[in-house]
């Protein structure tokens, strides 16, 4: 069969770190190991019923059978707008300050093509999320890292960055809580982000897709709480994790009313719109009973009291997140991140996500996911302390 060559594009992609990890994996559950599955980010609570039973009534309105608005039902709009103000107290224009997204990784690959022109600066934080780099690549852009180091709290150092790289930086991505990290940030912190901003005209993207995720009583703080922020800057939200929604693909971005018009533009040329049945879901779980978000995440603060105490337990240091649902956990002398989660599915059959995977500065980590029931953590401590490396 003739085979066509890809384009530029295609090849200029990130290669997928984790798809070996996953083909090897695949091969110990084939083979009938019972695989202990951490190095996912996939939530495996099911969204609440009250958004379920919306959207199977909104299915059933005609309206919702034809094409959506191309920007979206300004009703969506209005229901983040409400959502902004209840939880943060941020004011949000429904019309000019709110596009809604098909999933939050969708608006963070295409703001680097809204905004980027080819050899412009990009800043991102290493370790972070990969797909951040999809989108720099779309865009011809020159990604600069922004190491995130254990004895900076996991937050860039401005000042370690060079003058030059800043003048020509355009873009910046941030992620707090932070994913793999686990850190939120400071109020502070983001009041230094924005001056960075306005100093150097660098337009901020602050990906909050756990920003429902805070733990021992700590609630994450919005960027968009920040004096100034909306001048230099948006915060990307998705639905995916506060409400268990990570299949049905929707998001929103809001803030700057120029960037979002930028990315309404460029949506109005790559799709038509979210069926408008998840829509109605998605304004329902933003306005409607907020019980189950704070059941969620006491949820996930039991996990990650299960899994750190169990680890320390065992003669393992390691350190509780603050947010989201990853530990990053230091690995044992003498082993690479990749070596480490090698030897523990080879070992235990236990999966999680090496640090290197995330950036250079992610080596010496793994990242573990808390989207296991509580068995099946201690589980997972218990076949830990077994291994020869973490006996007394």
């Amino acid at each position: 069969m003739k085979q066509f060559p890809r384009s530029d594009l295609l090849n200029r992609l990130p290669k997928q770190f984790f798809a070996s990890l996953v083909k090897k994996a695949g091969q110990y559950i084939e083979k009938g190991f019972d695989v202990i599955n951490l190095g996912q980010g996939n939530p495996d609570q099911p969204t609440p019923d009250h958004i379920v039973s919306k959207l199977q009534e909104a299915a059933t309105n005609p309206i919702n059978h034809k094409y959506s608005p191309f920007q979206g039902f300004g009703y969506l709009k209005q229901a983040v707008a409400d959502f902004y103000q209840r939880e943060y107290g941020v004011k949000i224009h429904p019309e000019k300050e709110v596009a809604i997204l098909f999933g939050g990784k969708a608006g963070l690959v295409e703001l680097p093509q809204c905004l980027l022109n080819p050899g412009d600066n990009v800043l991102v934080p290493d370790p972070g999320y990969p797909d951040y780099w999809s989108g720099v690549a779309m865009a011809k852009a020159e990604m600069v890292t922004m190491p995130l180091k254990e004895e900076n709290q996991f937050l860039p150092k401005y000042d370690e960055i060079a003058d030059d790289v800043l003048e020509k930086a355009k873009l910046m991505f941030l992620n707090y809580p932070n994913n793999p990290t686990g850190v939120i940030a400071t109020p502070d912190f983001f009041a230094e982000t924005v001056e960075l901003a306005e100093k150097y005209d660098i337009c901020i993207v602050h990906d909050f897709a756990y920003g429902a995720i805070g733990f021992d009583g700590v609630k994450p703080t919005s960027f968009l709480q920040t004096k100034g922020a909306k001048e230099v800057g948006i915060e990307i939200y998705t639905l995916s994790k506060t409400y268990n929604m990570a299949g049905w693909r929707v998001a929103f971005a809001v803030g700057n009313e120029s960037v979002i018009s930028s990315l309404e533009l460029l949506q109005d040329h790559l799709y038509v719109s979210l069926f408008g049945a998840v829509q109605e879901a998605a304004a329902m779980a933003l306005t409607g009973p907020q019980d189950c978000v704070r059941e969620l995440n006491q949820m996930y603060e039991r996990r990650r009291n299960v899994l750190i105490e169990g680890l320390r337990s065992i003669g393992w240091n390691v350190t509780a997140p603050k947010g989201s649902f990853f530990a990053w956990l230091k690995v044992p002398q003498g082993f690479t991140s990749e070596e480490f989660a090698n030897f523990l599915l080879e070992k235990a059959h236990i999966i999680v996500a090496p640090g290197i995977g995330f950036g250079t500065y992610g080596e010496g980590y793994v990242r573990v996911g808390l989207l296991s029931s509580e068995e099946r953590l201690k589980e997972a401590v218990r076949r830990i302390s077994s291994l020869e490396i973490f006996k007394k």
